[in-house]
């Protein structure tokens, strides 16, 4: 697949700004190539609920990728409030086990639901893109919690998206650290491009500062992926 044949809602602008006006401001710059905004803990630190809000107001897929990671009632409870706000996606950390991912599903939906909102995804992050790759049974250990607990996809590796797309082909696979082919990988130590992601079975693909700290963010998006999609 040619990385312009990539649609735009597979594509997660990460919004890595402590400012949610320059985000904003950013997000719109780069619309053309994006469908989802991805809004992480800096940002969401910076300006809390409200950027949640105002991107999904400017019709934005938003992703809340907080990474929840609590016990089983307070990842409940902020799932009912991410859910509640409208969010497309959220992420909850793997590593909580079975029963916190469950309880986070349940809030998600449940605030969802209380305000007529589409149902969201609820992804599990199977391990964070700066650490060493999991071993074979902490990686089905972690997805198989996750299935059951009802995540209706995960935040997946370099290292281990084949065997996902290969075993569990009906979750939605999310993958971070897209870069080109001789970008700069900062701290992400699984780093890809978007088409080896696209090969190895990515369903959404996360781009961040290979666009975002450019200096032409615009520029650098479109050599990393190619002619927007859509106008």
């Amino acid at each position: 697949m040619k990385v312009e044949a990539i649609d735009r809602e597979r594509l997660a602008l990460a919004l890595d700004r402590d400012d949610a006006v320059e985000a904003l401001r950013l997000a719109e710059e780069l619309r053309p190539w994006f469908g989802i905004a991805k809004v992480g803990l800096e940002l969401f630190s910076a300006s809390g609920p409200s950027i949640l809000t105002g991107l999904v107001d400017q019709g934005w897929r938003v992703f809340a990728d907080l990474k929840l990671h609590d016990i089983p009632t307070t990842v409940y409870r902020a799932g009912r409030v991410l859910g509640s706000l409208g969010v497309a996606l959220a992420t909850m950390h793997a590593a909580g086990g079975e029963a916190m991912l469950r309880a986070g599903i349940e809030g998600l939906l449940e605030g969802a639901a209380s305000v007529g909102a589409p149902t969201p995804l609820g992804l599990a992050v199977l391990s964070l893109s700066s650490q060493p790759p999991l071993d074979d049974d902490e990686l089905v250990g972690r997805v198989e919690a996750a299935v059951r607990s009802g995540c209706q996809g995960v935040v997946v590796p370099r290292a281990a998206l084949a065997t996902v797309a290969a075993r569990w082909p009906n979750l939605v696979r999310v993958v971070p650290g897209i870069r080109g082919p001789r970008g700069e990988h900062h701290d992400q130590a699984q780093a890809l491009t978007a088409e080896e992601a696209v090969a190895l079975g990515a369903d959404i693909l996360v781009v961040g500062r290979a666009v975002t700290e450019a200096p032409q963010p615009a520029e650098a998006a479109r050599t990393l992926l190619g002619v927007p999609p859509q106008p």
